[in-house]
């Protein structure tokens, strides 16, 4: 099985917005998706300029823009595409 990718935007916004905790996600995710998940930072996704696209923090999931990530969303998220 493949490992689903997180790409967290680190950039100023979604950094104070909390994307610095999603860094640390990968030390709290869950038994069953330790080993199914690759994260990783990115200087910006630079999303935030358009209001279209929601609002920081964002989470690349795959090829999937997570807007507003939380650390239940991006669980979520992880488990829909797991399955």
């Amino acid at each position: 099985m493949k490992k689903t990718k997180l790409a967290i935007c680190t950039g100023t916004a979604c950094y104070v917005m909390g994307a610095s905790e999603f860094l640390l996600l990968e030390d709290d995710l869950p038994d069953d998706l330790k080993d199914k998940v690759e994260i990783s930072g990115v200087t910006c996704l630079e999303k935030c300029k358009d209001a279209a696209y929601g609002k920081p923090p964002f989470v690349l999931i795959d090829d999937e823009l997570v807007a507003g990530a939380t650390v239940q969303n991006i669980l979520e998220k992880i488990r829909e595409k797991q399955c």
